[in-house]
């Protein structure tokens, strides 16, 4: 007992037996009467629960309904008496909002549909709901059809006035009362019966074993229950609620909490233990007087030196000439308090400092933002927030070296320092090549012109050991409080201001919520995007091409297509290009040249010989695997190569001309077509043109369809075709549209024409049959040996970004 440890340990254990004795002790005193006082408390707050939940599924229920009732096509086929479109929006309705029961009644009450029954009738008691629809716009409550119990809402159908009205039931079942459980907290059992008929239990929480027990406690006081109720050996506190007592039904809900819980006595415990605490807190006192004079004394030394620790005041700890472990302690806290002066110094410069710029560093721009948001919200201030990124930094770093890389940051720093010109103004870098300032009583069109001046003053030269760099910057803004009322807001708008100016090249820009719109819209749309190509929902259209000279082939272009399940048809234009952007048009290639390729096989083990042209996209272009890919799903398919062409733009070479060039000999060394499309657009240059395998040229539609009006364009045409001729290419026009444009383009020797004159894009199905009976098939091809071969024909797209 002579350690202070073993002191301590002693008296904390007789305390806790103490204190664990008082309270099994006083555990038991709880009584019956409190616990039934929280019991009436319960229910009664459990009966007002109940009201609002059933009224609030009410209102839930009825707006349901009223989405069917307000369906544009669903009045359509009321108005027309479709009776199939109206018993199949009954019956999707009902499935999408999981309702037990839908009818369409006539004003006269009559019933025109039933889902999911068609030999349901209307229950005397719906005739009440009605009248409350008709005067009210909608009626909604529990009625007893055929025996079962319903919470039922009816809606009429305007068109202006009423012309039907939509009948939407719900089962009161096990899993309805199992929700109203969860939320009341309490059990529930909803009885009904219908006039000169006995009580039945539509619906209970209670086990199954309780259920008869209750239904007949129920039946003998004719719904009149006890306040105390026993069902099993258990007691219950039961407390009946009257949902409807009218002349053709009885529909009552009791409300039942067990005794066993209710006798849980956690408030009466909780106040006996603090009284229990009180009384250990004397003996506590008791002990420690026993310890005071060991203890007492150095402790408190100790802890008002802590004290002034917590409060940053680093002296020199009390002197305790003493062995145990209030010495130990004392020498502790000596060391501690130099340890700890000498890391907080060290912290709080790494905390709130930028080591390389000398800047505040975004921990501290936080703080000091949100000081700000806190002081514009009580004085009705206002503030802005400007986050800068460095354009073209990554090459400087790669060109010049991380070394002038960050001397580059350093002067970055230094310059939006110097361009500030009130003294609140507070400039921090994020991180990387990202700035931010902090304009407090600034709005946008004020940071608007801050920015301008920091742009202004990267503009100027940087000199860097020697070297002569040029920088700029692309700058988001933000405000408070028209762009966001707290930091985290501000911080995030500001970026996709600051993302919308590097994407537009304009320097800076405010930010507007319908580009975040936009880009979380895209997000959802890559989701999907995603989703459609791994489920195998997109779908081939194909758009048949008219060769002048006819040959043995027909000739057609793979358009891809996208449905979706709920936005409907999305162009090609509208997600195309943003699948480019991200990377993901990789996926949707291969999975249109796996279709497309798929289907050529077909076509040609059934002794259809057809052309097929896909589009090709710059980052498919510089694809290694590409060509491999190609070989395999030939392959795979039964397909020759001869009948597939590969479309790509010359801008597609640009970015990469050796890998780009080395892929299109490789594919082209596979036996199939190149084309290439959207000639006359674009970076259009003979340079690569002669360096290029390709076997046809395709004319862009901007040419073609004004051909005969335009002598321009039917000069960029004749030429184009001279050209492609003498270079040994076919020649493909897009975008015909009238029969005087087709002939002119016979007349200047074009080799193939497409538009929406010979057909505009169609499924595989109506293809096939176009094949058939289309003159313009009959035209196309002929039978072997009467004309030249055309094997080498090829198709083109209405766009390349439309693949």
């Amino acid at each position: 007992m002579n350690s202070l440890k073993w002191r301590i340990a002693a008296c904390c254990a007789l305390l806790l037996l103490l204190v664990q004795a008082g309270g099994l002790l006083m555990f038991g005193q709880l009584g019956r009467a409190s616990a039934l006082d929280d019991v009436r408390a319960e229910l009664q707050t459990a009966d007002r629960v109940l009201s609002r939940l059933l009224e609030q599924r009410a209102s839930q229920l009825t707006q349901a309904a009223r989405v069917l009732a307000a369906d544009y096509g669903f009045r359509e086929a009321l108005t027309s008496r479709d009776n199939d479109t109206i018993v199949s929006a009954l019956d999707n309705h009902g499935e999408r909002i999981e309702a037990s029961l839908m009818m369409l009644l006539d004003l006269d009450e009559s019933v025109t549909a039933v889902y999911p029954d068609e030999a349901q009738g209307v229950a005397p008691q719906l005739h009440g709901l009605i009248d409350n629809a008709r005067n009210g716009g909608s009626g909604s409550g529990l009625v007893i059809i055929d025996g079962t119990l319903y919470q039922v809402v009816v809606v009429p159908v305007l068109a202006p006035l009423p012309v039907a009205y939509v009948v939407t039931a719900f089962i009161v079942d096990q899993p309805f009362v199992q929700d109203l459980k969860r939320v009341s907290g309490l059990d529930l059992s909803f009885l009904s019966r219908v006039e000169g008929e006995q009580w039945v239990l539509a619906a209970s929480s209670l086990t199954d074993a309780l259920q008869p027990g209750l239904l007949a406690a129920f039946r003998s006081h004719r719904g009149a229950l006890p306040e105390m109720l026993s069902l099993g050996g258990t007691d219950y506190a039961s407390r009946p609620k009257i949902i409807e007592a009218g002349s053709l039904q009885h529909i009552t809900v009791v409300l039942q909490l067990s005794l066993d819980r209710a006798l849980e006595p956690w408030q009466r415990l909780y106040d006996n233990w603090l009284q229990l605490s009180l009384a250990g807190m004397l003996f506590a006192l008791v002990a420690s007087a026993l310890l005071g004079r060991s203890i007492a004394s150095p402790v408190a030394r100790l802890a008002q030196f802590a004290r002034r620790v917590g409060k940053g005041e680093y002296g020199v700890p009390p002197v305790m000439d003493r062995r145990d472990e209030i010495g130990q302690l004392a020498d502790a806290f000596s060391h501690m308090t130099e340890a700890i002066s000498t890391r907080e110094a060290r912290i709080s410069e790494l905390a709130y400092r930028d080591t390389l710029t000398g800047l505040p560093n975004r921990a501290y721009f936080v703080e000091r933002l949100t000081d700000g948001v806190r002081d514009a919200k009580t004085h009705g201030g206002a503030l802005a927030v400007l986050t800068l990124d460095m354009d073209r930094f990554k090459m400087v770093n790669d060109a010049l070296g991380h070394g002038l890389g960050d001397l580059l940051l350093v002067e970055v720093g230094k310059r939006l320092r110097d361009t500030l010109r009130d003294v609140r103004d507070q400039v921090a870098r994020l991180g990387g090549d990202e700035f931010a300032v902090l304009l407090p009583g600034a709005d946008a069109q004020k940071a608007y012109g801050v920015a301008m001046r920091i742009a202004e003053a990267l503009d100027q030269p940087m000199s860097l050991e020697g070297q002569m760099v040029d920088v700029s910057a692309s700058m988001g803004i933000s405000s408070f409080p028209e762009h966001g009322d707290d930091v985290q807001a501000l911080m995030r708008h500001a970026d996709v201001a600051m993302y919308q100016a590097k994407r537009q090249n304009s320097g800076a820009a405010i930010y507007d919520p319908r580009h975040h719109e936009r880009n979380v819209e895209r997000l959802s749309l890559l989701t999907e995007l995603r989703a459609a190509v791994e489920h195998d929902e997109l779908v081939l259209y194909y758009q048949p091409k008219v060769a002048l000279v006819p040959g043995r082939q027909h000739h057609v272009e793979a358009l891809v297509r996208w449905i979706h399940p709920t936005r409907g048809f999305i162009p090609p234009f509208d997600f195309i290009p943003f699948a480019e952007q991200t990377g993901y048009i990789k996926a949707i290639t291969l999975w249109v040249m796996n279709a497309a390729i798929r289907q050529c096989g077909l076509w040609l083990r059934a002794g259809i010989e057809v052309n097929v042209s896909l589009n090709i996209s710059a980052r498919d272009l510089l694809n290694p695997d590409l060509p491999a890919s190609f070989i395999e799903m030939l392959q795979r398919h039964g397909c020759e190569s001869r009948l597939i062409t590969l479309e790509i733009t010359e801008s597609a070479v640009l970015d990469d001309p050796l890998r780009a060039l080395a892929n299109l000999q490789a594919l082209r060394d596979t036996g199939c077509m190149l084309s290439i499309d959207d000639y006359g657009t674009g970076y259009s240059s003979l340079s690569y043109l002669k360096q290029m395998p390709v076997s046809e040229m395709k004319i862009d539609r901007s040419f073609v369809m004004n051909l005969v009006e335009n002598p321009n364009d039917e000069i960029i045409v004749r030429s184009t075709i001279e050209l492609a001729h003498n270079m040994g290419l076919k020649v493909t026009a897009e975008g015909v549209e009238t029969e005087a444009v087709l002939e002119r383009l016979r007349e200047l020797g074009c080799d193939l024409a497409q538009g929406y004159l010979i057909s505009k894009p169609i499924p595989v199905e109506a293809l096939e049959k176009w094949f058939r009976e289309s003159h313009w098939a009959l035209i196309s091809v002929a039978e072997p040996g009467t004309c030249a071969d055309n094997d080498e024909a090829v198709a083109e797209p209405e766009h390349a970004d439309a693949l």
